[in-house]
């Protein structure tokens, strides 16, 4: 309880990335928490549930991220800047994050989480929708593919993806030739 009364005199009962005063929590900052005050942060219900994955990402809710970036709190600064990174198809994070400056130790803990959740996380589509083994998808933009002497066009429908070890890569057949797709250039057909 110690360390929420402390997160909560710390963020002034706000939600330390969005500014949300209501359904607050402490949420301890990944892969390695020891649940202190220097490795938590306080946030809101809507930031807790888009940042474990539990809710579709509302793009228009992270623009609080160009504000609480600046924040002096080195978890709060971790969490920004990873939020950014899934953000940074967006030209706006991606402008953030060339302009944040973290401290050469926060920007190891904070690419350290980066690392662990792309290793280990789910693959996910353009808009961050789960892709199971199986599913169809279709091609958010043109792409060259090396060594097969063919673009495949924005808009082809690939059918019964095949998942990867890495979560930002999947595999399946375009064109009759089987290829690695990058998971990011890529929407969940419905």
């Amino acid at each position: 309880m110690a360390t929420e009364q402390a997160l909560q005199a710390r963020s002034n009962n706000c939600c330390e990335l969005c500014g949300a005063t209501n359904n607050l929590a402490v949420y301890p900052v990944p892969p390695n928490s020891d649940l202190s005050v220097q490795q938590s942060v306080y946030l809101c219900d809507t930031c807790i549930a888009q940042i474990e994955g539990n809710a579709e990402l509302d793009i228009n809710h992270w623009r609080c991220l160009t504000d609480s970036m600046w924040n002096q709190e080195p978890a709060v600064q971790v969490m920004a800047y990873r939020m950014l990174h899934k953000l940074s198809s967006e030209s706006w994070a991606q402008d953030a994050l060339d302009m944040i400056y973290l401290e050469d130790d926060v920007r190891t803990w904070a690419e350290q989480g980066i690392a662990a959740a792309e290793s280990n996380g789910p693959t996910r589509d353009c808009n961050g929708t789960e892709l199971k083994e199986g599913d169809n998808v279709t091609l958010i933009k043109d792409l060259k593919v090396k060594g097969a002497n063919f673009t495949a066009k924005q808009g082809t429908m690939v059918r019964g993806i095949s998942l990867t070890d890495n979560p930002e890569h999947i595999e399946g057949k375009v064109n009759g030739t089987r290829i690695v797709l990058v998971a990011a250039y890529l929407k969940k057909a419905n």
